[in-house]
């Protein structure tokens, strides 16, 4: 399987946002649905946004909803997800996650993972 990788995590003050995108190297980036969870230190693995194979289905962690938007450019090879009004509980490092037979909303449903990037949040 080809690796995704995350980028744009780093430092903001809480109120700011970040977009984090994952792009994923290969052909078989649109045979997949996409998500984004999150772990803090201490804490299991949780989910926080996903989505369906052309974009027309998002599903959110009530934690975030309203405040967080999943999109993916099937073109592009790219998923994103774009953060407002972040919260110092938003500080953890994202992972994006793959997932053939549908949008993954647990952690066991997930085929492949990324190697996630650090986000924190600062009051």
């Amino acid at each position: 399987q080809e690796q995704p990788v995350e980028s744009g995590g780093g430092l903001v003050q809480a109120g700011g946002s970040l977009r984090l995108a994952c792009t994923v190297p290969g052909r078989t980036f649109s045979s997949y649905a996409w998500g984004w969870f999150r772990q803090a230190p201490g804490k299991e693995r949780e989910f926080v946004a996903a989505i369906n194979w052309d974009g027309g289905l998002t599903y959110y962690a009530d934690s975030v909803k309203g405040r967080f938007t999943i999109s993916r450019d099937n073109a592009k090879n790219l998923v994103d997800l774009l953060m407002n009004s972040l919260k110092p509980e938003d500080t953890a490092i994202y992972y994006c996650a793959a997932r053939l037979l549908g949008p993954p909303v647990t952690r066991t449903e997930v085929d492949y993972w990324g190697q996630g990037t650090q986000v924190t949040v600062s009051s």
